[in-house]
């Protein structure tokens, strides 16, 4: 136990007398390093300096671990590259898409405003009426009036998107009731934004040429202005600046309402104003701040944030008001113009029905001059037909123009493109309107024939009279509009600069729930949200790295009053970081298995460690920062030890864990890693290994005695549920609000033992809880990995079941299951009511083991789906699993799932109501599309029965009846087999008629298509069939990554009966066997229970024997194993017969021998006893394998055991009586495991007083292991009996009534039948003698029965289909946000030092941080061919690494170690390290690096010139700082410069000289084991969620050195 210490303060060295080694101890709580302190070579096993590689020169010879691309890091390249050329397409086609889309809503919204004029009189074509005169066009009423109508439905449409919204959210999810106040100011608001718009329409833009109309939609933001003005606040930087650019802004929008009213001189223009500023009201609440020095703004920043919950209550009535308030003004408008308001009513059926056009033939004297009047007698008329039909195409190119830019728009937004494709369009919209229709009304004034095929000739812009461009220029105010259109830019130049998540939410993005259609850019720019900030901004980089520092240190006495800080806000900027729990389950994995594993992980620790070390180290702000944690919970992990039953020790499996560490970072770093061995903690449930990652991760293995705490795998999440929400969250001394804001952002990423994925598979599921913070769990798309015929068939099986039914499931309602083996769970909705707390239900009913053991992933997503959480599916995340690769492991997983799935599903919908009402996501209809699902899923066994018997039919034509006859019969044996027969002999059975029915479907699939070739494509199952595998194969086309496994779809076809029938059966009627099926094996036994089981069959085979027929004769006769007979003869001893047998009669020997195995008995038994009575005495000292009161039990009283071990002590081992003394042993102090060899020289640890009463009392409370009672065990099993008896009873039935009605329905058909009206077949028949032509026509006859299941199983298809198509468009825009497209950036060259870094912070830290190539050997030199084979080093790479060096372990000390050696001058300086092949050697790249290296450690010499000292994480100031080890730091008396400060003092903080953490060889620091309380890492990274509450006497006391001031900890 040389190794074993109990948590000392300070490592060795560090204590009372080590004063030189704090140099440079001065820190700070903006320390800027998170490595450890001591040296690599520090003694801290027991004098062993492993870390010193001393090869010998004849074992130079080197195995690197070649990199295997297997599963996720199997080659994407391709993917890659084709998701980077949708992003560019998408951003063509977005642009495209928004920016026509919105010139068009723009331009036949002025059209359809030019037609609103009264008496607008325009020059007519004469193509058609005469080519040397001229004429003219007045509009009569009828189609003013169609396009009045027209512009009131083209305003009308959004509001009424808007309503249904409004009233979908408020019915199906939560609304909040404004106050009344607020609703009245938004009413207001609304009111005069509706009545302006109806001014605009109808009175402004007719009065006004289209060009003027196009340029005044740019005077629509003063209000805006106004409100953003107010809003500065003084905490902006170049606030003055941006207040005169307002105020220049809001007067140029100002000239713009007056401009033409003063110019112009006509009275209706003065409506001008009046208009555009209650417009602009309506954009009001995006430009309002609670923080706004205005007390006015303030409260209607008030108001804003109270709409966030109001919203889509107040929009319900303010849709509906709108609408008419609307049509009203129209109609007042229309009464003031001198009009009947009547005739809009009256007039409607001839304005969209046929009327004439009068057109008026001018006066050759006129000159094409139009006269004031048209009514002279001398005028001719011509009557022309009205195109009425195009008010129609104008509205409908109105309405979708507008929508689809709207639509677009915001998905630029959702998919992070919004810069190019949705601001740059949005604002080019009035410019390209302008310049059309300044091209158009010029070619028009010039040839009023030009558009006669297009347009009809009396519709047309109200064009400007004599328009010339030098007029434009003048006349126009083209100069004016200049300035209109640059202060609009700046009031919405928001929308330049977005900040919004991947996926954001509609009412992240937009302020109005809908649009404006006919003012689609104005409404796309001020409508879209100011104020969608990140919710870590960068200026609180400085306070979290503050917060995460203070975790740091100790303080003399810990307070939690909360009263000290009043003043302090109550939630941290820190409580927001994305906190990631990977919480695997493990218990017999393989070595390949785990392998994938670990390295998964080590991914997510690379990845982690460098986001850290960019947003620390190159104060960049990374929006998917995350803090990470491994923990992995070992079932069943001890078993008897090897050379005594008394002690226990890690199973072969936990030593595999151990040693396949090193094997997996090595793969993964590319390089030979060895991790430090872990450090071990005696546990109350068993034990604890705890690793450092070389990302300076935790890894915590937690191994579970089945003895100590309950197994199984709900047990296990039971056990890290409580464990990390419960103790190491709840229990902090923080405030509420703060832990609410921690547990929201805190999320466990649930794995198995065998689970491979990215780093990116994680942050996707990330961004979907981000998006919704109702959502409680996401998963991602899980790819089985193996070999074979089975493996083949889980690909199409898992294939189909992601891409339809999940896609459907998330589409329409929620996922029901989201899979233990990769899904991410918030941690705040498992804490909810009615979900932990009932997770931890005991199955004591026959129905628990099926819906809670057997199915514990499906059953924790039902609650809390039950809760009103929303599980979500993310096809782009992907993840492998290991499946089953034999028949017989894969009908026993099935065999589990079948059972609780079902009951999981029925569980939900026998609760429809109450979830329909709590949860917003589930509606009635998806409950409806379950209730098929399950029908379809009970009913699946009869389906393939008759699927099988009219196969039979039309592959081997035979009868109805003969098929029948059949398929019954091997179908009832089976059934009978699983009745009563062993489960192997029913998987054996299962297995051979699985392979009888695959060649029989195969002659099944050649009949079908016979049959099919006679009936033609237009029977109802050609239409089923040719559907169903068209929707397949344009499913795998959506799937272009997953698409070849629509090639095992054969297999699939084949395994059908098997699947759907057999395995169905096999599930039902095995319903009562309980057991996990999958990766069992043996157990490991004592010595007495060996001896036991042996003695046991003698017993067996003794009862057999006394059965037999002459046992009468044989009583009283001893039994040893010889036999001799009554009669028995022999010849010449070649052989012997025996009669009559008996067993020879015992000799005395035998009997002694009897006897002393009796006392044997007795006197173990009274060792019982004593130990039971004097608990301190001899057996207390043993670690027994029984479970103890202090293990968990319930009964705290410890005579109650008695009887229990009178019968079970008995298999204690004969080395307990031997008398050579034993080592006292206690599973918390010093256990056998912990002495292991196979568990590595690691330190050991104990875990802190507060932490072992938690596990004790969580044991003791929820999870004591469950004792055997036969009784209990025996009614249980009856109690599954008797579920399995009723379960296949009724499913039995259910199936049987099926098949008897459809299969009589068919036997039948001729008299009761559907005809089916497609798939006709004529006959043509000609009789020669009558010269008769007879034409028959030949219909095919349905069941009923039948035909409703056929469109039950099609409608379940389309449903399927349609939603699994709108996932995939959800999918492709969640990867396209998540894809970067450097060339579509900014170049390089054109960007500023900072934003090349910024932009490039997280890949520049990944490759200096490399492990690999640490040592100057940057080139893998592995290339082939003639001439890199020979030019291979391999001589000089041998002779490279035979020389002794100090192996850097930890990612962040390999990144500083070249962070230190950049530098620009990279001719002068070698180190300088290759970055990647696309930032290879940049200067610019370089340059920016070492100019933010300078930045970085000037500060720190700034800091360092400050006294250190820190609060502690909540809050708590700290008379004296502790260091990273938990020693004092050493302090200097008096006043010392740092005029001289290095480089490397910057990095060196924690008290160590600098030469012994960089080397000249290269240097590196400890990677310290896991310090659970007290942090010896001083690491930023790992989740420290967790009281520091330590022994109560391990305390920290203070005294001065009075040599040279240097304080001293000590314990």
């Amino acid at each position: 136990m040389s190794a074993m210490r109990h948590r000392p303060m300070a490592p060795p060295g560090q204590g009372a007398g080590a004063g030189t080694a704090g140099e440079h101890g001065d820190s700070d709580d903006n320390n800027f390093t998170d490595d450890e302190s001591s040296p690599l070579t520090h003694d801290i096993y027991g004098g062993s300096q492993r870390t010193i590689q001393e090869t010998k020169g004849w074992d130079v010879f080197r195995d690197p671990p070649i990199k295997i691309e297997t599963g996720s890091t199997a080659n994407q390249e391709c993917l890659e590259l084709t998701v980077k050329i949708l992003k560019i397409f998408a951003y063509v086609i977005t642009f495209i898409i928004v920016l026509t889309g919105g010139v068009i809503a723009k331009g036949t919204m002025l059209f359809m405003t030019s037609q609103v004029r009264k008496d607008k009189k325009m020059e007519y074509c004469n193509k058609d009426l005469g080519r040397d005169k001229s004429f003219v066009v007045r509009l009569p009423e009828e189609e003013r009036v169609a396009w009045i109508w027209a512009l009131l439905i083209a305003y009308a449409l959004p509001e009424i998107g808007a309503l249904i919204r409004s009233a979908r959210i408020c019915f199906f999810k939560t609304f909040k009731v404004p106050r009344t106040g607020h609703f009245l100011f938004v009413w207001l608001m609304e009111s005069m934004s509706a009545v302006g718009m109806a001014l605009l329409m109808f009175v402004v833009l007719p009065q006004i040429d289209a060009i003027q109309g196009a340029m005044l939609t740019n005077c629509l933001c003063v209000v805006p202005g106004i409100f953003g003005l107010l809003s500065r606040t003084s905490k902006e930087g170049k606030r003055f600046v941006k207040v005169i650019i307002d105020l220049a802004a809001v007067a140029a929008q100002v000239t713009g309402l007056v401009i033409w009213p003063l110019l112009e001189n006509r009275r209706e223009l003065w409506v001008i104003p009046v208009a555009c500023v209650m417009i602009s009201c309506g954009w009001w609440e995006n430009y309002v701040s609670p923080q706004s020095p205005l007390g006015l703004v303030r409260a209607l920043g008030r108001i804003k944030e109270e709409m966030k919950y109001t919203r889509y209550f107040c929009h319900i009535f303010l849709s509906i008001w709108k609408i008419l308030l609307f049509f009203t003004v129209t109609l007042l408008i229309y009464w003031a113009q001198g009009e009947e308001p009547g005739n809009l009513f009256a007039m409607y059926g001839d304005a969209f029905g046929p009327h004439k056009i009068i057109v008026y033939e001018l006066p050759a004297g006129l000159g094409g001059v139009l006269p004031d009047t048209l009514e002279s007698a001398n005028i001719d008329t011509v009557d022309v037909d009205a195109a009425y039909n195009t008010v129609v195409y104008v509205l409908l190119l109105q309405i979708f123009g507008a929508y689809l830019c709207y639509i677009f728009g915001k998905f630029a937004c959702k998919i992070l493109i919004q810069g190019f494709s949705y601001a740059f369009p949005v604002s080019l919209t009035v410019p390209l309107s302008v310049t059309f229709l300044i091209a158009a009304c010029g070619i028009r004034i010039d040839d009023p024939c030009f558009f006669h095929d297009t347009i009809p000739d009396y519709l047309f812009f109200t064009s400007p009279s004599n328009f010339r461009f030098n007029n434009f220029v003048t006349e126009q105010m083209a100069w004016a509009w200049i300035l209109w259109l640059l202060s609009q830019t700046w009031i919405a130049l928001h929308i330049w600069t977005p900040k919004c998540e991947r996926l954001a939410t509609t009412e992240k993005l937009f302020v109005q729930p809908m649009y404006s259609s006919l003012l689609i850019d104005q409404s796309m720019a001020l409508n879209r949200r100011r104020d969608d900030q990140a919710d870590v901004k960068t200026e609180d980089l400085s306070e979290i790295e503050k917060e995460k520092g203070d975790e740091y240190y100790e303080t003399i006495s810990v307070h939690t009053d909360r009263s000290s800080a009043p003043n302090k806000p109550s939630i941290k900027s820190s409580d927001n970081i994305t906190r990631i729990y990977s919480c695997a389950t493990m218990w017999h994995e393989t070595k390949d298995e785990m392998i994938e594993f670990l390295k998964s992980i080590m991914r997510m620790d690379e990845d982690q460690c460098a986001r850290r070390v960019a947003q620390k180290y190159l104060r960049v702000l990374d929006p998917d920062y995350y803090e990470f944690e491994t923990h992995i919970f070992f079932d069943d992990a001890f078993e008897i030890s090897d050379h005594s039953d008394d002690d226990i020790q890690c199973n072969r499996f936990v030593k595999l864990l151990i040693a396949t560490m090193d094997e997996a970072a090595s793969e993964i770093h590319q390089t030979t890693i060895r991790l430090r061995p872990p450090k071990k903690y005696p546990t109350p449930y068993g034990g604890r290994l705890v690793w450092t990652l070389p990302g300076k991760t935790k890894f915590i293995t937690h191994l579970k005695d089945k003895d100590r705490i309950r197994h199984r795998k709900r047990w296990s999440q039971v056990m890290y549920m409580y464990y990390l929400l419960g103790h190491r969250l709840m229990e902090l001394p923080i405030s509420v609000d703060r832990k609410d804001a921690i547990a929201e952002n805190t999320y466990l990423l649930t794995l198995d033992g065998d689970i491979d994925f990215k780093p990116n598979a994680v942050t996707l599921l990330v961004d979907l809880m981000k998006k919704n913070k109702n959502l409680g769990a996401a998963c991602g798309r899980i790819h089985p990995v193996g070999s074979g015929p089975m493996v083949w068939y889980q690909l199409f099986e898992y294939a189909i079941g992601h891409w339809l039914q999940k896609a459907t499931e998330h589409m329409i309602g929620c996922v029901l299951c989201s899979p233990g083996c990769f899904s991410l769970f918030r941690g705040k909705a498992l804490m909810d009511d009615n979900v932990m707390k009932k997770y931890t239900t005991r199955s004591d009913e026959a129905r628990h083991y099926v819906q809670y053991d057997q199915g514990e992933d499906r059953w924790l997503c039902t609650l809390l789906l039950q809760r009103g959480y929303r599980v979500e599916y993310s096809a782009a995340s992907d993840a492998y699993t290991h499946c089953p690769e034999g028949f017989n492991e894969f009908y026993n997983q099935r065999r589990r799932w079948v059972p609780s799935t079902i009951a999981n599903i029925m569980d939900l919908l026998a609760d429809a109501k109450r979830t329909i009402k709590i949860n917003d996501n589930i509606s009635l209809l998806y409950i409806f599309y379950q209730m098929m699902l399950m029908g379809g899923t009970i009913l699946g066994p009869g389906t393939i029965f008759l699927m099988l018997v009219g196969a039979f039919v039309a592959a081997f034509r035979i009868d109805n009846w003969t098929s029948f006859h059949y398929n019954i019969v091997p179908i009832l044996a089976f059934m009978f087999i699983c009745f009563t027969c062993k489960s192997n002999i029913q998987l054996f059975v299962a297995q051979v008629l699985s392979t009888a029915y695959a060649l029989i479907m195969m002659a099944v699939i050649v009949g079908t298509a016979l049959q099919l070739g006679e009936d033609g494509i237009g029977s109802p199952s050609a239409i089923f069939l040719i559907s169903m595998v068209g929707s397949f194969f344009i499913a795998a086309c959506l799937h272009p990554q997953e698409f070849w496994c629509i090639t095992c779809g054969l297999i699939y076809l084949l395994s059908i009966p098997s699947m759907y029938l057999l395995l169905i059966l096999y599930s039902i009627i095995n319903l009562n066997v309980v057991s996990w099926g999958t990766r069992e094996v043996v157990a490991k036994k004592t010595k007495k229970e060996l001896e036991a089981e042996k003695k046991a069959a003698e017993e067996a085979k003794k009862r057999v024997k006394q059965k037999s027929m002459l046992s009468f004769l044989q009583s009283g006769i001893g039994d040893n194993g010889d036999e001799e007979g009554s009669v028995e003869f022999s010849l010449a001893g070649l052989f012997r017969c025996i009669f009559c047998t008996h067993g020879k009669t015992s000799d005395e020997k035998q009997q002694l021998t009897s006897i002393a195995e009796s006392l044997d008995t007795i006197k173990t038994r009274m060792d019982t006893i004593e130990s039971a009575v004097d608990p301190h005495g001899h057996h207390a000292s043993r670690h027994g394998r029984r479970r103890t009161t202090s293990s968990g039990s319930k009964d705290h009283h410890l005579l109650t055991s008695v009887a229990e071990k009178s019968g079970d002590e008995s298999d204690e081992s004969d080395s307990d009586t031997s008398a050579e003394p034993k080592q006292e042993r206690d599973f918390l102090t010093n256990p056998y495991w912990i002495e292991d060899p196979d568990v590595r020289k690691g330190e050991v640890d104990f875990l802190s007083s507060t932490e072992i009463q938690f596990w004790k009392d969580l044991i003791d409370q929820y999870l004591y292991p469950i004792d055997n009672d036969p009784v209990e065990q025996a009614r249980i099993a009856s109690d599954l009996i008797e579920l399995r008896n009723k379960s296949v009873f009724a499913f039995f039935m259910a199936n049987a009534l099926f098949v008897l009605i459809v299969f009589l329905l068919q036997l039948n058909k001729d008299k009761l039948h559907i005809i089916w009206p497609l798939g006709v077949k004529t006959n043509i028949t000609y009789i020669e003698e009558t010269s008769e032509v007879h034409i028959s026509k030949e219909y095919l006859q349905l069941e009923p029965i039948g035909l409703v299941f056929v469109f039950f199983f099609a409608l379940i298809l389309i449903i399927q289909f349609t939603a699994m198509l709108f996932h995939r468009f959800g999918t492709i825009s969640h990867i396209l946000a998540s894809t970067e497209l450097n060339f579509c950036k900014k170049k390089s060259e054109d960007l500023t030092q900072d934003q090349l870094i910024d932009k490039h912070a997280v890949e520049i830290v990944k490759n200096l941080q490399r492990l690999q190539g640490i040592d100057g050997d940057y080139d893998n030199d592995s290339g082939s061919g003639p001439d890199r084979i020979a030019r291979r080093k391999t001589i000089q790479n041998l002779e490279k690494a035979r020389q002794p060096r100090r192996q850097i372990g930890t990612l962040d000390v390999a990144f500083k170690k070249r962070f230190l050696k950049l530098t620009a001058d990279a001719e002068n300086n070698p180190a300088t390290p290759i970055l990647t092949r696309r930032l290879t050697m940049r200067a610019e790249t370089i340059r920016a690096l070492e100019v933010r290296k300078n930045s970085v450690m000037a500060e720190r010499r700034k800091s360092a010139m400050q006294t250190l000292g820190a609060k502690n994480e909540y809050g708590i100031t700290t008379g004296a700082p502790v260091n990273n080890n938990g020693a004092l730091p050493n302090q200097r008396s008096g006043r010392v410069s740092n005029a001289g400060i290095s480089i490397k003092d910057v990095f060196n903080v924690n008290g160590g000289a600098a030469e012994q953490i960089y080397g000249s060889n290269g240097g590196g620091t400890i990677n310290q084991g896991y310090e659970h309380v007290i942090d010896e890492d001083g690491d930023g990274n790992s989740l420290r969620l967790t009281t520091r509450n330590p022994h109560p006497h391990h305390q920290v006391s203070w005294s001065q050195n009075t040599n040279g001031g240097n304080g001293t900890g000590r314990l």
